[in-house]
């Protein structure tokens, strides 16, 4: 009977914790969206800052080259560092030294088609466009992202 009543236990524990990592219990979802939707309209005054329909928003830090953008179906080479609002890094490939290279459509859409080989683009990502009410990583839910990026070349499909 005392072995049932600890494998219950230690069950439940179990599943609380898987169901903890997996953001289920992050109450702050809600609210770092709240706080995203603020940003986003505190930044769209910016006289630099563009919105799309979407709701993105970016911002030209350097201009590229020419007027060739990527296609979704184009695989891109790019060095790209991704902050929360609080400035916290959850991803970068300048941190790491090294750009990467992906096809377009498994990625956030249209954020790099926006640009031109050798531009540099800030963007502002509402979590509706991102990953939603989800935590990924350390990426908590709600998030809205800011990523700078640049476009160092463009492989067509």
């Amino acid at each position: 009977m005392t072995f049932n009543i600890v494998l219950i236990v230690l069950i439940v524990l179990l599943v609380i914790y898987a169901l903890k990592r997996a953001g289920v219990f992050s109450k702050g979802a809600a609210e770092n969206e709240t706080v995203g939707d603020a940003y986003l309209a505190e930044n769209a005054l910016r006289e630099e800052v563009t919105q799309t329909d979407s709701g993105l928003q970016y911002e030209v830090l350097t201009e590229g080259e020419g007027d060739t953008r990527p296609a979704a179906t184009d695989t891109v080479l790019v060095h790209y560092h991704g902050t929360l609002i609080n400035g916290s890094v959850f991803d970068s490939s300048v941190k790491r030294g090294e750009p990467i290279s992906f096809p377009l459509n498994r990625v956030i859409p249209g954020c790099v088609q926006l640009m031109t080989k050798g531009a540099k683009y800030k963007f502002y990502i509402p979590a509706r466009l991102a990953y939603g009410n989800r935590q990924v990583g350390t990426i908590p839910g709600g998030s809205l992202l800011i990523f700078e990026v640049e476009l160092l070349d463009i492989n067509p499909a």
